[in-house]
Formats: structure tokens, sequence, C-alpha cells
């Protein structure tokens, strides 16, 4: 399988859960397993106002290049991560957030085996 996951054709790579609630105090790492080769997501929650999603990925797995109408933050809960933003090599390691502005080209990929959360949201 190729290190690099294309966003709109993702949905066959990516193990996820819609919606899944959680019903109490969670540690944010322990929302998504690791699995050899892969990116893993589960969606916490989706709405009209946005998304939050926790991710897993495997050392060198990426997501490619795109863009989003939408304000987003990505925290990276464990590991380090390699991200493009605008053109611009940026890394954050574990505890980390970063913003990803609506409509500027933004890629990523995992230097280690890291887990993050993505808070989307629409603006506007």
């Amino acid at each position: 399988m190729s290190a690099t996951i294309d966003r709109f054709t993702r949905s066959g790579f990516f193990c996820g859960m819609n919606d899944d609630h959680i019903s109490g105090p969670s540690d944010l790492a322990d929302l998504v397993v690791y699995n050899d080769g892969s990116v893993v997501s589960r969606t916490l929650e989706k709405s009209q106002a946005g998304t939050l999603t926790v991710f897993a990925f495997d050392a060198g797995q990426a997501i490619s290049e795109h863009t989003t109408p939408h304000e987003a933050y990505a925290h990276v809960v464990d590991g380090e991560i390699e991200f493009q933003v605008g053109g611009k090599a940026l890394i954050a390691t574990a505890g980390q957030i970063l913003n990803l502005p609506a409509d500027v080209p933004h890629s990523l990929k995992a230097i280690q085996r890291s887990k993050m959360l993505l808070i989307m949201f629409k603006t506007g």
C-alpha cells in the first residue's frame, strides 16, 4: 500500500466510526489504535458546525496535499508529524497544536507512529 493516501479516495484505506460519542473522561491516545502500514481514523463528532476526528498514523503514512473551505486545528497527541502548510514545512510533536487555515493547501506525513486530533469547523 502506498504511504500516501489521497484525501478523496481514502475511505478504502481508513477504518473509522462515525459519530462515536464518548460517554465519559477519556485519554485521547486511547481513542484510536495503530494499524501497521495504515492510517486509522475515528470520527467522534460530525455536525453542521464541523467535525472532531482522531487519527493514528503508522510511520511514513501520509495524507496528500489538499485544501478545505473550513478552518482546522491539528493537535498531535503522540509522535511526530511533518506538515506542509502553504508550501512551508512545519514539524509538530506530542502536545503541540497547529492551525490549518481554510483554503490553504496542506498535507502531512508521520515521521514516526503518531496520533492526531483534527478539529475542523465551519466559519462565517
